[in-house]
């Protein structure tokens, strides 16, 4: 495999890096303590890595985030996403359409279960369609991001995936269901 020099792998995990460099990619540098932590964001991390190779002489006008939470995308999802960029977007982000809309509730003052959405009691297959970021495409326009950050982010388009490769492993019964995948 040969080094594509515009692939970032950002970790602080040395066995992560070793296997990253096995397959012929060169890590530029280890991800900070403070930028490794359950609480920093991944807008931190991916400015970290912008501002370094700005350092180093680098400039990009856009970032592609493949999260390694979502295993199940693949090739042809990513460039069809990457298609659907042009420079006057913020970003274009992955989802799924999301039934959560006519089930999300919370509970009121008195202790009671409400829905938040749902007031006319649709079936999940009536509402209007939502979409849920599924963390598995990222295509972001750095001087917005830059300006704005990640949150800020105002002009975005949809990429829309399938359940199956909107699996994102956050839990152990994700890692399951992947691997049964």
């Amino acid at each position: 495999m040969t080094t594509d020099e515009h692939i970032c792998v950002s970790t602080d995990d040395d066995e992560i890096i070793k296997v990253v460099e096995e397959y012929g990619l060169d890590v530029p540098f280890k991800r900070p303590n403070h930028l490794s932590t359950d609480t920093a964001t991944t807008n931190d991390v991916l400015l970290h890595a912008v501002y370094f190779y700005e350092a180093n002489g680098k400039k990009y006008d856009t970032i592609v985030l493949l999260q390694p939470t979502s295993p199940l995308r693949t090739v042809k999802q990513i460039k069809e996403a990457i298609a659907l960029y042009h420079d006057d977007l913020d970003m274009v982000v992955s989802v799924r359409k999301s039934h959560s809309v006519s089930v999300l509730c919370e509970e009121s003052e008195e202790g009671f279960l409400e829905f938040c959405f749902n007031k006319n009691g649709l079936r999940r297959q009536d509402p209007p369609t939502y979409y849920e970021y599924n963390g598995a495409i990222y295509i972001i326009n750095i001087e917005q991001i830059k300006k704005l950050s990640l949150i800020g982010l105002t002009k975005k388009n949809k990429y829309v995936m399938d359940e199956k490769s909107s699996i994102d492993i956050d839990s152990q019964i994700d890692w399951i269901l992947a691997e049964s995948i």
